[in-house]
Parts: C-alpha cells; structure tokens; sequence
C-alpha cells in the first residue's frame, strides 16, 4: 500500500541517496588527498570525513521531506524549534564547538604537522614543545621534560605560534 501509493517519491529518494553517497565518495577522496598531502594522521582525515558524511546524511533528510511533500512552513516551524532548543543547548557548550570548528579549520590550514617543535607565545603560559598528536578538541604536546600537555585547539588559533624545528619526533632513524 505504502509503497504504491509514495512510489514516485520513494525513487526519487532513493535517487537522491545514490546522488548524496556519490558526492560523499567524492569529498571523501578529495578529503583524503587534501589530507595525506599535507602530511595529516589518518585519524583526522576520518574525522573530517566522518563530519561532512553527517552533513550530507542532514542535507540527504530535508531534501527527502520536500520530497514527499512536507510544506516549507512546517519545515521553518520544525527547525525553527530544534535550532532553539539547540541554540540555547549548545550556548552552554560553546567552547567545546569552537574547538570542533578549530579543529576543522587545522586540518585545512593549519601550518605545523605532528612532530614539529613549536613555541606557543602564550602570556599566561608559554609553551614549547613536539607536537605529538592533533585531536578534534585538543593538540597533545610534549614537552621536553616529558610532560603531555593538551592545549585546546580554539586557543592554539588565536596565539602566535613559531616553527623551531620541523619533524622533530626521533624515531631512531638517522639521517644519511
């Protein structure tokens, strides 16, 4: 019954989905050269993609509501009320966002790799140390007393940061 009667709307769906996992093999290529290109640990990369996958899965279900037929002001009435209740949800957790977007903005831009020593130029707490690990929330610094120190990622883009030595990680392999 259910399927004769949507039958249109069920191919175009169904369409749709072939179209957005298409879009996503694509992105996650190009996620993926963009990334070992720039000499970035695959764990990042999967973040990254695992992010722009929930995006198209988001953009996937609004679309998929047009299509069997949901009018736009129940659509503006519905993510009205879930942007709301996000909003207000999320304005308590705005730290943990922005270190999400920062992370976001490092794996595109970002100039230090891990295993670069680098100085943070923080007044409160100045920092120089290998990076060791760069995360979705936080850089894993060690420093040269053996310390690991995490530094949130929103942080490490709004203080200067200089380059001391690219590739400083010794792993046992000596240069000829």
């Amino acid at each position: 019954m259910f399927v004769e009667t949507y039958k249109t709307e069920l191919v175009q769906s169904i369409i749709l989905f072939a179209i957005l996992y298409i879009i996503r093999f694509i992105a996650a290529l190009a996620i993926k050269k963009i990334g070992r290109k720039s000499g970035i640990n695959d764990a990042r990369i999967h973040l990254i993609i695992r992010y722009a996958s929930v995006t198209l899965v988001l953009i996937g279900l609004l679309v998929v509501a047009v299509i069997f037929g949901t009018e736009m002001k129940d659509l503006t009435l519905v993510f009205s009320s879930v942007f709301a209740v996000i909003g207000i949800a999320l304005f308590a957790i705005w730290s943990i966002l922005s270190n999400i977007t920062s992370g976001i903005i490092m794996f595109f831009s970002f100039p230090y790799k891990v295993g670069d020593k680098v100085q943070i130029h923080d007044k409160d707490f100045p920092v120089e140390a290998i990076i060791e690990d760069i995360r979705a929330f936080q850089l894993h610094l060690r420093l040269d007393n053996g310390d690991l120190v995490t530094y949130p990622n929103n942080l490490i883009l709004q203080k200067p940061v200089t380059l001391i030595e690219k590739d400083a990680i010794d792993d046992g392999h000596d240069a000829i």
